[in-house]
């Protein structure tokens, strides 16, 4: 008994609880992107993820076939939300061809863009971290648009996160994939501040 508690410290001292967080959110990471798969399956994937760390981080169990299950039922709305954000994403992408294309106002254009394309990705990720079985994306996109802006602080901490995703492919493209769980991470720690406050 005494060695258990012994060993427990041991690990507890170590980080052994920090660390297994952090090689779960390198796995979801993965899980993340293979389900992103299908190019309209980004919400839906990063709603499981993020779903499997908060019940990581509550100590319930779960694994793959539960993160499985999360997916096929957030798919069944998020596709929507994925092929709007796809159109989002075109729209925004057209505004910079105006603004390198030298038209009158195109760069105030360009950057407006790509400031509502941050807000809309940071706003997805929130709705994404707080998603459960049953609820409405337009609701959670809604409610998650809202706190994007009046709590600036964890939007900047997620565009942080997105930003590590953009570095770290830029320098080991492989590594991107495992970052993805940390986004989710992130997002998660994010909303679970804002519900602290």
């Amino acid at each position: 008994m005494a060695q258990a508690r012994v060993k427990a410290r041991r690990l507890s001292f170590l980080g052994g609880e920090r660390f297994a967080v952090f090689a779960e959110c390198l796995l979801t990471g993965v899980w993340i992107a293979v389900a992103s798969l299908g190019v309209v399956t980004y919400p839906a994937a990063f709603a499981a993820g993020a779903r499997h760390l908060r019940r990581r981080t509550g100590h319930e169990s779960g694994g793959w076939t539960e993160f499985l299950a999360d997916f096929r039922t957030a798919l069944r709305g998020g596709w929507v939300v994925g092929a709007a954000g796809w159109a989002v994403a075109a729209v925004v992408w057209v505004d910079v061809l105006a603004a390198r294309a030298g038209l009158p106002g195109g760069p105030l254009v360009g950057a407006v863009g790509i400031f509502a394309l941050i807000g809309a990705v940071v706003a997805l990720l929130r709705a994404a971290a707080v998603w459960a079985p049953g609820d409405s994306w337009r609701a959670l996109l809604a409610a998650a648009g809202r706190r994007t802006v009046l709590d600036p602080a964890g939007s900047f901490l997620v565009v942080c996160g997105l930003g590590v995703v953009a570095l770290s492919a830029m320098f080991v493209a492989p590594l991107a994939v495992p970052v993805l769980g940390a986004v989710a991470a992130a997002a998660v720690a994010v909303e679970e501040r804002y519900r602290n406050r």
